[in-house]
């Protein structure tokens, strides 16, 4: 299917694409577009990596001064602009060099789903979790990145049912107050996030506030005006609305289950491992919605129960009955690594069949030779 996206973000159009436009002049033409995708994905990955050596726990900022050495904080800001520079030129440097192809576009919006979630939690590391004086509760960070994830599932189930992807105002401004926050907590120290900003508002208050803000009552009814008017436009892709809803059931489930772990957990999960908690909620997350823009990209119908559920239910179950017991932080650590090793294994295979079936290398412009 020819892809179709539409940008009406003032900060995209008018501030940021004259910048990728000159950014791209510097791109040499033999350089794969994936490579450039993967590059970006690879500097958050390490960047997130880093910040975890030195606060495993979410708690490193949370004393005065920070524990967190500030050139951590300036190689976030630099990883952080890096990956937005690169995932905004990829799109332009295929067109440029005539290569764009379902893979490419699968390809980004595949590591962009995995990648929002490790955006999110790289920066609760700049606020501290909460320790009774200042910083944000993990049941916060949680609700945080839902909402995030929320809002991309949002744009990838629209598109799922116009054809079209319109892509979140919210998108541009997060990365950008992400390298400021990076900034900000370089120049100023984590005292900055520590101290009320506005009316005894701290800034992470205002933060939260505005995400949930932008995404009920501007991300979310912009959503649902699109397919609203792709309905009486009669272009949506889905005449029943069983399959037009069909791709929120697994995630809504996914939603529900690991909402019920963290309310019932008998050890309190989330506050033992957030960041391995976390973690999985991403990785869980992305694997589902991939499958969404498969089925999208292929005009298949999305199936209705993702398989990592079943395990999912499964642990859920074993812990709130308490059947796990001391073992729950053990059971949590075997099920993110089988997650994330199912995703890897899931993006390998499918990268591996489309570019055999389209002909292709993914990291390099040169032809395949058909045996």
């Amino acid at each position: 299917s020819q892809y179709n996206a539409v940008d009406t973000n003032p900060l995209s159009v008018y501030i940021m694409q004259p910048i990728w436009n000159k950014i791209i002049k510097i791109v040499p033409l033999w350089i794969a577009p994936n490579l450039l995708t993967f590059s970006g994905f690879v500097m958050i990955l390490v960047n997130y990596f880093l910040i975890s050596f030195y606060d495993w726990d979410y708690t490193a900022s949370g004393t005065s001064p920070g524990l967190v050495p500030t050139w951590v904080w300036l190689f976030s800001a630099f990883t952080t602009f890096c990956a937005y520079a690169l995932d905004s030129i990829d799109g332009k440097h295929a067109r440029r060099t005539q290569s764009s192809t379902p893979l490419g576009e699968l390809f980004d919006h595949g590591l962009d789903s995995w990648a929002t979630s490790i955006f999110v939690l790289s920066f609760f590391s700049v606020c501290s979790r909460d320790n009774g004086k200042t910083g944000v509760s993990v049941y916060t960070m949680y609700t945080y990145l839902s909402i995030v994830l929320f809002n991309f599932m949002c744009s990838h189930w629209e598109k799922y049912n116009t054809g079209v992807l319109f892509l979140p105002w919210g998108y541009d401004l997060s990365q950008v107050v992400l390298i400021a926050a990076y900034l900000l907590t370089s120049a100023l120290g984590v005292e900055v996030w520590q101290k009320p900003f506005l009316f005894g508002y701290y800034i992470t208050d205002i933060l939260v506030i505005l995400l949930i803000g932008f995404s009920l009552f501007l991300s979310f009814p912009q959503t649902l005006y699109n397919i609203h008017r792709a309905h009486l436009k009669k272009t949506l892709k889905n005449d029943s609305l069983y399959e037009g809803l069909l791709p929120l059931v697994s995630p809504l489930l996914l939603f529900i289950l690991l909402t019920i772990w963290v309310v019932l957990s008998p050890c309190n999960i989330l506050s033992k491992q957030p960041r391995l908690f976390l973690w999985m909620v991403g990785v869980a997350f992305s694997n589902v919605i991939c499958k969404v823009i498969i089925c999208q990209m292929s005009s298949t119908r999305t199936e209705l129960f993702h398989w990592f559920l079943f395990p999912l239910a499964l642990v859920v179950y074993g812990a709130i009955s308490g059947m796990l017991g001391w073992t729950e932080e053990g059971v949590l650590a075997v099920l993110t690594i089988l997650f994330t090793a199912a995703h890897v294994h899931f993006g390998v295979c499918v990268g591996k069949q489309l570019s055999e079936h389209l002909n292709i290398y993914i990291f390099s412009l040169k032809k395949r030779v058909r045996e």
